[in-house]
């Protein structure tokens, strides 16, 4: 089985993209905007009322008005949306966090021995906030800012769409569009679709954009052989085998494996 993603581009312009950061200003402004634009019209009515006495009225906002209010739930949805991605984040590492000081815990039970380091901190899930850099595009806010990797040093406002194919008979056997912008942590998920389709490969194999340690190891433990370059190769270029290192690392082994005339 082969794995392979590509960007595919949302129904939205990059441009619409904007940061919680900025998000929070124009909140603010808008709002006040909104305010302004609300006591005008009180003002107005009032002044018209004493002029002509009072009459039927019209139930629609202002142009002006409606553009506003709409615009300001868009980004309060969008804050909100990365409220609750930070507040996710922020349980996650509390989980890990946990989980260590328990595990260092147990260790000193067992040996007696305060264990060497700084024990993890747990953050406070309740007071976590976005990267006032993070983004949400407010015409998709699915979508998500990602390098082109058909352009290089060009960004696509979409979505990573990834698909195993079966290298004998040429079909596609697992898809699924995601937000992520790299493929480095899509190997095990793809295999977790393709495994109740067809059964696990007895190779899979990838570009090195989908190599990270902690991926491989992950397919590895459920018995996935797996052919993924650590490094980018250079077309043409020809490759030496090295023999393994004493300690040898995950990457080492699949360079080894790579080089091998039988992998």
């Amino acid at each position: 089985m082969a794995i392979d993603g590509t960007k595919m581009a949302a129904n939205a312009f990059k441009h619409k993209a904007m940061s919680y950061e900025r998000m929070t200003e124009t909140d603010k402004r808008l709002q006040q905007q909104v305010e302004q634009l609300l006591a005008e019209a009180d003002r107005v009515d009032a002044q018209e009322d004493a002029q002509y006495g009072k009459g039927p009225r019209g139930d629609e906002l202002p142009i002006e008005l409606q553009r506003r209010e709409s615009r300001l739930k868009k980004i309060r949805a969008a804050m909100a949306d990365l409220q609750a991605e930070a507040k996710a984040q922020a349980e996650h590492k509390a989980a890990e966090a946990k989980a260590k000081l328990e595990e260092r815990a147990r260790h000193e039970a067992l040996t007696g021995k305060k264990v060497a380091g700084k024990p993890p901190a747990v953050p406070e899930v309740e007071q976590a906030k976005p990267d006032p850099k993070a983004q949400r595009n407010l015409t998709d806010p699915d979508s998500r800012i990602m390098p082109d990797g058909a352009n290089k040093g060009s960004f696509v406002q979409g979505y990573n769409a990834q698909i195993a194919v079966d290298g004998e008979a040429q079909i596609i056997v697992a898809a699924e569009v995601v937000q992520a912008p790299n493929d480095k942590q899509q190997l095990p998920a793809r295999l977790e679709q393709v495994e109740p389709n067809v059964g696990l490969p007895d190779v899979t194999s990838a570009d090195a954009g989908y190599f990270s340690e902690q991926a491989i190891e992950a397919c590895e433990s459920i018995g996935a052989e797996l052919r993924v370059p650590p490094d980018r190769q250079i077309h043409g270029q020809r490759v030496v085998r090295a023999p393994l290192p004493e300690c040898a690392s995950t990457v080492d082994w699949m360079r080894f494996n790579l080089r091998s005339a039988h992998p």
